[in-house]
């Protein structure tokens, strides 16, 4: 994770031009990071803000980790790539093998790209394009990689996530709902789908923590209420809602903001 900078309430990319309460959201990331590491009993690497990246909160799009290989990606907003730097050393100290999107040509957000524990499928968006799934597909070879094109919304995960092993949960718009329709032909593996009635209540962060189980972190019913009411149906889990209003506002989701990494660290 990553602390957000004073520069996040002013400067932040933007899809609409919402008014940021900076204080509101550092409380936000305060309440997300102790979710993870107290609630959770996670390992958090927590990284400085930079005030010359006002987007540096949202971790996910800088680096696409599984197993012990990370692809530190080449953002699709130009104003973004210094952040692959601070990112790519994080990760070594962490012993993955790292392997950097060089192509210039190629750009690629971890916002686009969604992996289901079988595949990976990748929104081609206004961040990520051809070659940058291209690149993701030879870096994870093990796995098969699919295109799906992203209209209306800036990121694949904009409307969609995992919810558990072999289930997606989707949004309800017709962008969403045709995307999902993509997703499942073109795999050979059948996923169960949950749909909630806001797209971006699709959003959200699956784990399987050992003595814990599957846990849901998801949006407050204060947001969306009428998703959360879909969430309380998955008896299996354990759900935890957390408040996510004020990154929203500069189209950052729940998945946005860390990166999760299956290893112990050496501290």
């Amino acid at each position: 994770v990553r602390a957000i900078p004073a520069s996040f309430a002013k400067q932040a990319l933007r899809t609409h031009g919402y008014e940021v309460d900076l204080a509101a959201a550092q409380r936000e990331q305060e309440l997300y990071v102790g979710v993870l590491r107290h609630k959770l009993g996670l390992q958090v690497l927590e990284l400085p803000a930079d005030e010359s990246v006002p987007d540096c909160v949202f971790v996910e799009d800088v680096a696409v980790v599984c197993g012990d290989t990370a692809l530190v990606t080449r953002p699709g907003a130009a104003s973004r790539r210094k952040e692959a730097e601070t990112m790519k050393m994080a990760l070594k100290e962490l012993n993955l093998n790292i392997v950097e999107m060089m192509d210039e040509t190629a750009t690629l957000d971890g916002g686009d790209v969604l992996f289901t524990g079988r595949e990976f499928f990748v929104g081609l968006s206004r961040r990520t394009n051809q070659r940058g799934a291209e690149i993701l597909a030879d870096t994870f070879k093990d796995y098969a990689v699919s295109t799906v094109p992203v209209y209306d919304n800036l990121h694949l995960k904009s409307f969609c996530s995992m919810a558990g092993p072999g289930l997606i949960i989707i949004g309800s718009s017709e962008a969403a709902q045709k995307a999902l329709k993509i997703m499942q032909q073109m795999s050979d593996h059948r996923y169960d789908k949950l749909t909630v009635p806001d797209d971006a209540a699709a959003n959200c962060i699956y784990l399987n923590i050992p003595n814990k189980g599957h846990v849901l972190l998801h949006c407050t019913p204060e947001e969306y209420p009428e998703s959360v009411k879909v969430f309380e149906k998955l008896k299996d889990h354990m759900l935890i809602p957390v408040m996510n209003a004020e990154k929203e506002k500069t189209d950052g989701a729940l998945t946005c903001c860390s990166v999760l990494i299956n290893k112990k660290m050496e501290i």
